[in-house]
């Protein structure tokens, strides 16, 4: 699919008999190339601090910290909240900080999570920039794979430079962590053009795991008079990232929107702690969903779930 195809189908009328027609395409083959395996990620923000990435959207930028204090859990109770975490019957676990959390306290969190980690589950880290060699360390310490992307306007609503995103993407690559790769965050105010971009830029990363995030209009942040995409655009770019970018384990779209695992999507998101998008201490008792609302969503939608 080439990107004249990609807007082609962005351009399709929400609701209307093509609508239909490209989602029923795009779950069809979900649960046929995935054998209706649906997966479930959970993450756990474990510091809330004022960012220096400075994302114009982010409740915990530096320039506009929306929350009430800062903290960051010790070890040993994100050790604690990884394993009941595993307990619930999650796949992978991604542990979330802010871009200037010190590499030797993840280190520290995966040399420990990882000893108690049931085999077959995945630790992936959600983390600040980095090089080659922090990469190979976060690997040889127990991560499997690193949640890394060039946002929509990087450089522009962030003020992280669009090269050093994609020094980190090639360095992640290299080092033999899994990949796990979003377009995102999706305001009305972005072209099909520029969605139709970063679809190819993904595909040609050929990831396992891909899902696609309309930015949340968090109140206080200074993106918040953008307004934000409505649930049924979500759906149809889900459905079409899915059909373009043709990953080979899951898709998902975020925050979750039951009608996507219609559209292609059979990966779901539980979170705590700090969120980007929220702005309390503890999403879960917010904007977060649990282990147990995720599951069950998934089966609601018929999905396989083998955790």
């Amino acid at each position: 699919m080439n990107r004249k195809e990609i807007i082609e189908l962005l351009e399709i009328e929400n609701g209307s008999k093509d609508f239909y027609e490209l989602i029923r395409e795009s779950n069809n083959k979900t649960r046929e190339e995935f054998n209706n395996q649906a997966y479930i990620f959970s993450q756990i923000g474990i510091n809330a601090s004022p960012c220096s990435g400075n994302c114009k959207f982010c409740a915990l930028a530096e320039n506009n910290y929306l929350l009430d204090n800062e903290f960051e859990f010790d070890t040993e109770l994100v050790v604690e909240k990884a394993r009941l975490s595993f307990e619930e019957g999650i796949d992978d676990l991604f542990i979330m900080t802010t871009a200037s959390y010190p590499l030797k306290n993840l280190l520290n969190i995966a040399n420990t999570v990882s000893e108690a980690m049931p085999k077959g589950k995945r630790l992936v880290a959600n983390s600040g920039d980095m090089s080659y060699e922090t990469a190979l360390n976060l690997k040889d310490a127990g991560y499997t794979g690193s949640y890394h992307i060039k946002r929509l306007r990087e450089g522009i609503d962030t003020e992280i430079p669009v090269s050093q995103r994609i020094d980190t993407i090639e360095a992640i690559q290299k080092s033999g962590l899994e990949l796990y790769y979003c377009l995102e965050p999706i305001g009305p105010e972005h072209t099909l053009d520029e969605l139709a971009e970063e679809i190819l830029f993904a595909r040609d990363l050929k990831v396992k795991a891909m899902a696609v995030m309309r930015r949340i209009a968090v109140p206080g942040t200074k993106l918040e008079k953008l307004g934000q995409i409505s649930k049924l655009q979500l759906i149809k770019i889900a459905a079409v990232t899915r059909l373009a970018s043709s990953p080979t384990r899951c898709m998902n779209a975020h925050e979750t929107v039951e009608g996507s695992l219609l559209a292609g999507v059979n990966q779901l998101y539980a979170e705590a702690g700090s969120n980007p998008r929220d702005d309390v201490i503890e999403t879960s008792n917010n904007r977060g969903l649990s282990i147990k609302d995720v599951r069950t969503m998934l089966k609601e939608y018929e999905f396989n779930i083998t955790s």
